[in-house]
């Protein structure tokens, strides 16, 4: 079975996905196309006419289609006929309705586009409940806004192709052959890892300032920042990369695959303040190479990870910061003891656990 994957904005956790179902599915073959995850709104509205002009793929070479959610597959069939002759797949790995309205006014656009792709696939796959809660609780919301025209039913026939699957993690992640850093001090400090995008989404500004205040209060604790930046990074980077300096470890994006993985394997907890995330790849990697988690109790991080290794979320950024700096204490005041929990099993969601659940979506299409 062949397989034509195109991907509208091939940011990283995109291309992992997708390289996994390239090297991971038994008698798939997954062809990929992708833009660069760069002019985020040309991508979400020029994909279909970059990828109707692209003469490397012919429809008549492949058995089905799979595309992710930024892709405008209504358009892209209609500009490239052929298309539709294919069983299609659409993948979320994140969703345009949960974002409010009023952030941008081409928001309304984007929140169409997703709809009308998902309703021109023949399945539509999100990487977590959370993504397929918000994506339908936004999209209702957002066409009640209407003013006529839409069909009370619109939804529903939507909402009976739609499934959870998750990105599986590379099973090297949980490689016991792996070589793993000698044993540390139990009562050495705390290494804490931010392993996020440096972006305001993220929120590291409560990050930075609950450990400026631990700091301040001379809790012990060491840090780590990894991470992809990108070129209007927030200020509170370079603030923090200052005023902790005699903290850090390590400080800034690691080119090398390799390097990454080696820091998160030396680190104890990985922290997250996010506003927004579907899954939570970076959390979850970190996890599987033996970090405990520390995450608000929101997004998608209930879907995956116990009430223990949650804090209380709130919207007010003051109330925010005081939760994870009193959720922090505890662990940085007793290095040992928070050593000898054992990080959650995420093996559940490795590919060699996942594989089937792939092989078996793409050949019931056929």
């Amino acid at each position: 079975m062949k397989v034509l994957l195109l991907s509208a904005y091939h940011a990283q956790s995109h291309a992992q996905w997708a390289r996994g179902l390239a090297e991971n599915l038994e008698g798939i073959e997954v062809d990929i196309r992708a833009l660069p995850p760069r002019h985020f709104p040309w991508r979400v509205r020029g994909n279909a006419l970059s990828f109707a002009a692209d003469p490397s793929f012919d429809a008549a070479e492949y058995e089905a289609l799979l595309v992710t959610s930024m892709v405008d597959l209504a358009t892209l069939r209609g500009l490239r006929p052929e298309l539709c002759q294919l069983p299609t797949v659409v993948y979320f790995h994140e969703n345009q309705a949960v974002y409010p309205l009023k952030e941008s006014r081409d928001r309304a656009h984007y929140i169409i586009t997703n709809l009308y792709t998902a309703m021109a696939a023949d399945r539509v796959i999100f990487n977590s409940p959370y993504n397929l809660r918000t994506f339908f609780e936004g999209t209702e919301t957002f066409l009640k806004k209407m003013p006529d025209g839409v069909p009370e039913d619109a939804l529903d026939s939507l909402k009976e192709r739609a499934q959870v699957l998750p990105v599986p993690l590379p099973d090297a992640l949980f490689d016991p052959g792996a070589p793993l850093p000698s044993e540390p001090d139990p009562r050495r400090p705390l290494r804490l890892v931010w392993n996020h995008r440096w972006e305001h989404d993220k929120d590291p500004r409560v990050f930075f300032e609950a450990l400026f205040a631990l700091d301040a209060q001379n809790v012990a604790f060491r840090l780590v920042v990894l991470g992809q930046r990108f070129r209007n990074a927030p200020p509170i980077f370079a603030e923090a990369r200052q005023r902790l300096a005699h903290r850090i470890d390590h400080f800034g994006y690691a080119e090398h695959r390799a390097d990454y993985l080696r820091w998160l394997r030396g680190d104890d907890v990985v922290v997250s303040t996010a506003r927004h995330e579907f899954q939570g790849l970076a959390v979850q990697e970190a996890v599987a190479l033996g970090c405990r988690p520390l995450l608000p109790d929101r997004l998608a991080y209930p879907d995956f990870f116990d009430a223990r290794w949650l804090y209380l979320s709130h919207d007010d950024h003051q109330t925010q910061r005081n939760a994870l700096v009193e959720a922090l204490k505890p662990l940085l005041n007793d290095p040992e003891g928070a050593r000898k929990s054992s990080p959650p099993d995420l093996s559940s969601l490795r590919w060699g656990q996942k594989r089937w659940d792939y092989t078996q979506l793409l050949k019931s299409l056929n």
